[in-house]
């Protein structure tokens, strides 16, 4: 009978500390989530992110042009296929490369 006491107060002891575990790790989480949305929010970090794209997307066509110039014709179909469809798409202004779509 004792042993089915202490079982129960062990059990109970978990499940309290499970709970109050939990609570604080999603309060921390909160705090986090919080933290991390001002931070995208400021406006030193979003023009230092949107300089990184732009950045990106011009060493990109670079070494586009680069690869190109030695690969020629030997690409596959399928490869020279989305590699043109991407450049139709940056020409045309649909770039969305380093942009958020929240």
């Amino acid at each position: 009978m004792a042993a089915m006491r202490y079982r129960l107060t062990f059990i109970a002891g978990l499940a309290c500390g499970y709970v109050l575990g939990t609570r604080a790790g999603r309060e921390r989480y909160e705090q986090l989530k919080k933290s991390a949305r001002q931070v995208a929010q400021n406006p030193a970090v979003r023009n230092a992110a949107e300089s990184a794209a732009q950045t990106g997307r011009e060493v990109a066509g670079k070494a586009y042009h680069s690869v190109n110039g030695l690969v020629g014709d030997k690409l596959p179909d399928s490869v020279a296929h989305r590699v043109r469809s991407l450049r139709e798409r940056s020409q045309n202004g649909q770039d969305d490369w380093g942009t958020s779509n929240t």
